[in-house]
């Protein structure tokens, strides 16, 4: 068994994805790479071959026909035989030193006697065109050096919150909570980290700079024209959070509070989105997306709607929603996302 499985899915990412496979290959015989080509029409099979040719004991080359970001995750998790799992999108990369000092705690605590469910790091904003990179660090939240529950998380504010980015999952207790991603379905890494959640009962934080999250390509779908053209999958997602926590009952009350707040800043942002858009059409599938919330858990519904985000992006008529999207445009600025 190897101690971390990688998963790198692929979809015509020829042009980049040798920078992300070649920073993996850092780990060496302790690693697995999954590079999943997932139906791409230019040399991205031929690449991941490559490697698996070369480095045998390290890459599997996986190929499929193309189900998007969700289905190679699901491949990934599917084929994977070591006792961590973590995803690395095939144009972001990882630094070396830190990956290299989470290896080395990992199989540490691999062979303690607690169960790690989740390992969390930093990860960095890698901007095109950005002079300052932002930092998502967890300092401030979270206990350092140990293995902690969900009692000893602190509470995050705004802007701050686990991604993808920041996780590695035991590779076990993804299979065990049942996580399937939705086929052909952009924005599914916040599922990949949301779904999970109630399983998890210990976690580790180590403040170190791991994962560079490349960010600005005018095709990538962060970016807000994207989002804008792909709302209904923004929808989807947001969707299927909501399912993930609406009228369970036994899910503990720190764990609870922090899906709650994720849950806002998503439903937020597919508000903000459908806004921003400026169509009548999106106005009304807003309208539709906070009444699926209602019908599938009044109190969640009521605790959302009536906080200082839920208020904001509810504003009635034209003047309501252009005070929404200049808040908005501050809170980017400020935070640094799209």
């Amino acid at each position: 068994m190897k101690l971390l499985s990688v998963t790198v899915p692929c979809y015509n990412s020829q042009a980049y994805m040798r920078n992300c496979v070649d920073s993996l290959l850092e780990g060496g015989d302790l690693v697995e790479i999954l590079i999943v080509d997932d139906g791409s029409q230019d040399d991205t099979g031929k690449i991941a071959d490559e490697y698996a040719a070369k480095y045998p004991n390290i890459v599997r080359a996986i190929h499929q026909e193309n189900g998007g970001h969700g289905e190679a995750v699901n491949t990934g998790i599917k084929n994977a035989t070591g006792l961590y799992f973590k995803v690395v999108d095939s144009d972001d990369w990882v630094n070396a030193e830190a990956y290299h000092a989470i290896l080395d705690k990992l199989q540490e605590i691999a062979g303690g006697p607690q169960v790690l469910d989740m390992m969390i790091s930093n990860f960095v904003y890698e901007k095109q065109g950005a002079k300052r990179k932002k930092i998502m660090r967890y300092t401030k939240y979270m206990p350092e050096g140990k293995i902690f529950t969900w009692k000893e998380m602190g509470r995050m504010p705004l802007g701050k919150y686990i991604l993808m980015h920041s996780v590695i999952y035991r590779t076990g207790l993804l299979r065990e909570c049942g996580l399937v991603l939705p086929k052909h379905t952009f924005y599914v890494d916040n599922l990949f980290v949301y779904q999970p959640l109630p399983n998890v009962r210990t976690m580790y934080y180590m403040d170190v700079n791991f994962y560079r999250y490349f960010i600005g390509r005018e095709d990538q779908s962060v970016h807000e024209d994207v989002m804008i053209r792909r709302i209904d999958q923004q929808i989807r997602v947001n969707k299927l959070m909501i399912d993930a926590i609406a009228g369970k009952k036994n899910i503990g009350k720190n764990i609870r509070r922090y899906m709650l707040r994720y849950l806002e800043i998503i439903t937020t942002v597919s508000s903000i989105m459908l806004i921003r858009s400026g169509t009548e059409e999106n106005l009304e599938k807003k309208n539709e997306l906070w009444k699926y919330l209602k019908s599938a858990d009044i109190r969640i519904y009521r605790k959302l709607r009536m906080g200082i985000l839920g208020r904001g992006v509810n504003l009635p008529g034209g003047g309501g929603r252009n005070i929404c999207v200049a808040i908005y445009k501050l809170a980017q600025k400020f935070y640094g996302f799209n």
